[in-house]
């Protein structure tokens, strides 16, 4: 597009005053006219350049009434352009007679061969190529043309420097999976919609493999992909202008807008396995209450979801655009039986069902996505905007397997003298004259008989006696196949945008809005016990809710000083708020067992108490920001300051800056660089929020409780007030374009210092434990190691990103590479050990890869991608369970899980009637990470449980 870039008003003037009769102004001609969409609505804010022959012209812009008009123009011919992002439009020639005015009235298309982009800056949208910093498009067929419908695996399949995971037991993460940008944590990427802040989602990860511990990011799954008209990925930091979070990028997912037509799919696929290496089934002893013991036999994961999207018009000048989606998602099964259930099956138990504890994909249900987004255009020029959502969905997912023999607080007891296992027996009488500090009241009552273990099998007689004594008890009379907890969560989003644009034909804007967004998970936990209520238990427990809460207050200008400097201010005012909502009393209950060392809470994540643990917290900040960019009227280059200013009623104030530039040498080769500082903010949530769950430790099954970095013994361990994290990012690159084919080279670094994360495991000491008490924190008695967040260590990020592109004719050929190596610096070795360096550096892949052709014919279309995961290093492999205690090899030495490539294919056959068919296989060569030899013995996972790519195999699907 350098020819159509905009000429200085000094060659303008030039041209004027060479000719006569404009500076006469009896003979000059002018062009005027108005431009719209194909639906006939109004576009306000289009570039209008008007040039002669020689190139000279003139600039203007369509104010609120979609009109414009250029005058004193010599009589000649002149080529007129119309520019605005997500529309095009031919140049059209134009004759000008002297003393005459030519009338040009134009609708513009939606089309995206430009690829023209608004992210990353506040003047008029750019091309990619042309954009001083890095920006991925991904069109609406590329979201289209896949098997999956959730966001975040769409768009892992398009950029590779974008990961996530199934993320199988890993609590709330379960619900909503942490993704990763650049291999930083999920809450350093920002996402917009419409260029508007997205709030972030209310579930903190507590476990995300290392990277995403801690995090408090986005929730993309709620998006339904066929709302959206284009997502634009900025690589690049952009903190300075567009606030915290914006360190590893910014995603912006612009929505459809058309006033008429629409879509609708139908899409329904499964895995091809069921469960490779395992004949799984539900066993005999399904006891008690717990009823949904077999959630997730069977394992083909079948999924099926509807979608649609419809535009339709708002009078004369304005639209509504509505998607919607909804589907459901079977669970899957990978896994085999854990060795220990199988001894105790062998030793003649038959209530253990097969396998006792399942990894896969989680059940997910009744999943709806409704998206509107609206616009209209007043009389008086101003335009009224806005966008909303609500979504919800329901998933379910598996716990660790409690064994009927061992687990502590439950089922096991105080070993004999010899070392001979027992099972806990619980007294009756002496129930409710132990305090929790160990003392009681004198009172020494009838004992219970002990229950040996011999052989994985329990001592009949004793255990016959216990079940005889009416003043006795034990939990494996009830559940003598032990039990599976299922969590999961019920979510709700909500959000709602609007504001008010104005225009002039001077090119200057103002906007106004208001954007308001909540993310809501009401949690639940089943098939499990709160051991300190005894005999009688309740199976089904109501942990409470996580609710995040943001409001958005801008303001901001745009002003074309001339044809080479634009100016851009604004201001924002955020408010955030965290809620933790308290859980039902059986979840969070110190029974009346607890003294007698059974388990308080409901076992496997302990419920939030309204008198200790739950509670609101908010923060409210501030912010001023301004650009300036300086456009070369012949397309030969760009610079780009920003600055932005932002005081936070907790830690004060920030400052940070961001310069940019891109420089043409020639038609088709530019170079581009960026320097910028930037920061993340520590969410409400991430300061005050307590949480207790259950983490595979040391080799062990551990209750691991997250306290707030202000308790006393965080404090002591090296915690204290949190502050924002301070980032530094550089970009440098190359681009190419010629014809069909462009290429793309970026190099990026990005040092972040005072990294806020949750630290290693810690062991709970007795004193410390007498310090939660006495902060009104009664489960401390429930876990025996502790994390907290803290600022304690500094990264570096480097790598780069190469992308290619040819047509030639009806095929298109994609190749994208990334490289991204992450090193920790400046480590406190106190609070963060090997064991966590490796999870932040090693977890995710370095290098990444795509390859994807696609060919359209008449009457078919097909699609081939060959997607490429580096290795890959899993913190829940049991070869590095090296705990607290250490282990037979540091964690670092033990190798990675190899790399793989995964092969979709997907062909397309057009019908009648404007229908369409597509049948299609991700993964079609049944590709599954290394077998995990030693998590299957332990806990039965087949494959590592945070493979980038899935450990569900080759996925078949069929889109109509």
């Amino acid at each position: 597009m350098h020819n159509s870039r905009r000429a200085s008003i000094a060659l303008a003037l030039a041209a004027a005053l060479l000719a006569p009769a404009a500076a006469s102004g009896q003979d000059a001609g002018s062009i005027s006219g108005t431009v719209t969409d194909s639906t006939g609505l109004i576009l306000p804010g289009v570039t209008v350049e008007a040039r002669d022959v020689a190139g000279v012209g003139q600039v203007t812009f369509t104010g609120g009434t979609g009109e414009y008009s250029f005058s004193g123009l010599a009589a000649g011919t002149y080529e007129v352009t119309f520019t605005l992002a997500g529309f095009e439009v031919p140049p059209q020639t134009v004759e000008v007679a002297a003393g005459a005015t030519a009338t040009v009235d134009v609708e513009m298309s939606v089309g995206l061969q430009e690829r023209v982009v608004v992210v990353g800056t506040r003047a008029q949208p750019r091309s990619v190529t042309e954009s001083p910093v890095p920006v991925d498009v991904i069109r609406t067929e590329d979201f289209a043309r896949q098997g999956s419908t959730d966001l975040a695996n769409q768009l892992r399949a398009v950029v590779p420097s974008f990961n996530i995971s199934i993320q199988p037991i890993s609590d709330a993460a379960t619900i909503v999976r942490p993704a990763n940008l650049r291999n930083l944590a999920p809450d350093h990427t920002l996402i917009l919609v419409n260029g508007k802040r997205r709030h972030r989602a209310a579930v903190i990860t507590w476990l995300g493999n290392g990277i995403a511990d801690g995090s408090q990011g986005p929730d993309l799954s709620v998006i339904p992909s066929i709302a959206i008209r284009q997502a634009e990925v900025l690589r690049d930091g952009a903190a300075a202008q567009y606030g915290s979070d914006a360190i590893a990028g910014v995603m912006n997912f612009q929505l459809k807008d058309a006033r008429e037509g629409g879509s609708l799919e139908f899409r329904t696929g499964a895995f091809m396995d069921a469960n490779p290496g395992s004949t799984s089934t539900c066993g005999s002893g399904i006891i008690g209450d717990i009823k949904h013991s077999c959630n997730g036999i069977g394992g083909h994961g079948r999924a099926m979801s509807v979608a649609g999207n419809v535009g339709l018009p708002l009078g004369d000048t304005g639209f509504v655009n509505l998607s919607m989606e909804y589907g459901n998602a079977n669970p899957t099964n990978r896994s085999i039986q854990r060795d220990d259930a199988q001894a105790i099956i062998d030793a003649g138990n038959g209530n253990i069902r097969n396998p006792a504890q399942v990894w896969g994909s989680p059940l997910l249900e009744d999943d709806l996505k409704l998206f509107g987004n609206f616009g209209h255009l007043f009389d008086n020029g101003l335009q009224f905007y806005g966008h909303t959502n609500y979504a919800q969905r329901k998933v379910t997912g598996g716990f660790y397997f409690r064994n009927p023999h061992t687990r502590g607080g439950v089922f096991r007891g105080d070993a004999l003298a010899d070392g001979t296992p027992t099972l806990r027996v619980g007294n009756v009488g002496l129930a409710g004259h132990y305090e929790m500090n160990g003392t009681h009241d004198g009172y020494t009552g009838p004992g219970c008989p002990t229950i040996p273990i011999v052989d994985n099998v329990p001592d009949a007689a004793a255990l016959a006696a216990v079940e005889a004594d009416p003043n006795c008890w034990t939990l494996y009379s009830r559940f003598p196949g032990g039990f599976t907890p299922q969590f999961g969560g019920d979510l709700t989003d909500v959000s709602l945008v609007s504001g008010l644009r104005g225009f002039a034909s001077n090119g200057f804007t103002w906007d106004a809005s208001v954007n308001i967004g909540a993310s809501e998970v009401d949690q639940f936990i089943n098939d499990t016990v709160n051991a300190s209520l005894g005999f009688d238990t309740p199976t089904r427990f109501s942990p409470g809710s996580y609710r995040q809460q943001d409001l958005n207050l801008n303001f901001d200008v745009s002003y074309p000083v001339n044809d080479v400097v634009n100016f851009a201010a604004g201001t924002e005012w955020r408010d955030e708020q965290f809620t933790i909502g308290a859980g039902g009393q059986p979840s969070w209950e110190i029974g009346p067992y607890a003294a007698q060392d059974f388990s308080s809470g409901s076992n496997g994540f302990n419920g939030y108490r309204a008198d200790t643990t739950a509670g609101t917290w908010s923060r409210s900040n501030v912010a001023v920001y301004g650009d300036l960019e300086f456009d070369d009227p012949g397309g030969r280059w760009t610079v780009g300051t920003a600055v932005r200013v932002e005081n936070f009623e907790d830690f004060g104030t920030t400052t940070n800056g961001k310069i940019s530039a891109r420089a043409g040498l020639t038609d088709a080769f530019s170079l581009r660089a960026a320097v910028s500082t930037g920061f993340r903010a520590p969410t409400p949530g991430q300061q005050n929020a307590f949480n207790v769950t259950t983490a595979f430790i040391g080799g062990q099954l551990t209750n691991n409780g997250v306290v707030p970095s202000t308790s006393a013994v965080a404090v002591a361990r090296g915690g204290g007030q949190l502050q924002p994290e301070k980032s530094r990012n550089y970009s440098a690159g190359a681009v190419f374009e010629q014809g069909a084919f462009s290429f793309t080279a970026d190099y990026f670094r990005i040092d972040i210092d005072d990294r806020v994360a949750l630290s290693q495991e810690i062991a709970l000491t007795e004193p410390e434990i007498l310090t939660l008490l006495a902060e009104g924190i009664p489960e401390a008695r429930n876990f025996p190691v502790f994390r907290f967040f803290l600022n304690d260590f500094s990264t570096t990020t480097q790598g780069v990103d190469l992308i290619g592109t040819l047509t030639a004719g009806r095929t298109t050929f994609n190749a994208i590479y990334n490289y991204t190596d992450t090193k920790l610096k400046n480590i406190e070795s106190a609070v963060i050990d090997e064991f966590r360096i490796n999870t932040l550096e090693r977890g995710l892949p370095n290098t990444r890869w795509n390859f994807s052709v696609n060919h359209s014919a008449d009457r078919w279309s097909l699609l081939g991608r060959v997607s490429y995961f580096g290795a890959f290093w899993d913190s829940e492999d049991g070869r590095n369970a090296v705990g607290l205690a250490g282990g037979p090899m540091a964690p670092w030495l033990y190798p990675a899980y190899s790399g793989k490539a995964l092969l979709d294919l997907e062909l397309g056959i057009p019908l009648d009637g404007g229908v369409s068919l597509a049948l299609g296989a991700e993964n079609i060569l049944n590709a599954y990470p290394e077998v995990n030899m030693f998590g299957s013995q332990t806990v039965g996972n087949q494959y590592g449980q945070f493979s980038p790519f899935g450990f569900n195999g080759a996925y078949y699907y069929l889109r109509i």
